[in-house]
């Protein structure tokens, strides 16, 4: 005679000894309150970007070719003068950060303006050295330092590009809606990022053409 079997009823319930492992109430999600975490982590995968030009210059940036090198091609009263107007849209920036604490839309947008010319002269100026190095036939192809050169130098200008007409966005914004919170969160945004290329531009300055003309 067979002895019955008896499977216990499927039931939904959590074991009580699991429900102190898991939270299962919502938590508060305040609106942009993973802005600034995400935007580090965009800055970090930046960094790696830079780290790695950085890294192909100092491999190929002897390499001439039998060509010109940094001492028949930079001008270097040029060079600080385009790095002074980087650092000045810095200061500028700071200035409209200060601004914005007070809650003077005004003067926010006025120093934004002054740190767009700024960073108008800052591309003018690189647009001027490449120009000038094209025409004396020192392209990117001419020599592995050339190429090194153009890539890390040209990224550096493509990102202060990006964050000019980030900038202008932001001033039709702020003109619109004020300081909002929304406002106040990407002007922070994009003062990290403006301070992050200037502090690239001081390694691009020392490494690439200051080194480069002492070697």
């Amino acid at each position: 005679m067979s002895a019955s079997v008896t499977t216990p009823a499927p039931t939904n319930r959590a074991p009580a000894n699991l429900a102190r492992w898991y939270d299962l109430d919502e938590h508060d999600h305040p609106e942009g309150g993973s802005t600034m975490l995400g935007f580090w982590i965009y800055l970090m995968s930046d960094c790696l970007i830079f780290a790695m030009l950085f890294a192909a210059f100092g491999v190929l940036g002897g390499n001439y070719a039998a060509g010109p090198g940094p001492r028949d091609l930079f001008d270097l009263p040029l060079v600080a003068l385009n790095t002074s107007m980087l650092l000045f849209s810095s200061i500028t920036y700071g200035f409209a950060m200060l601004a914005m604490q007070r809650g003077h839309v005004r003067g926010v947008q006025g120093w934004l303006v002054v740190t767009a010319l700024f960073g108008a002269a800052f591309l003018s100026i690189e647009f001027y050295e490449f120009a000038h190095l094209i025409h004396e036939g020192a392209t990117p192809q001419r020599s592995a330092f050339l190429s090194a050169f153009f890539t890390l130098v040209g990224t550096h200008g493509l990102h202060v590009t990006f964050g000019l007409i980030w900038l202008g966005v932001l001033l039709v914004q702020v003109g619109k809606r004020g300081l909002v919170a929304a406002n106040q969160r990407r002007l922070m945004c994009l003062s990290l990022f403006w301070h992050f290329l200037d502090v690239i531009w001081i390694g691009v300055f020392t490494f690439v053409y200051l080194l480069g003309v002492l070697r």
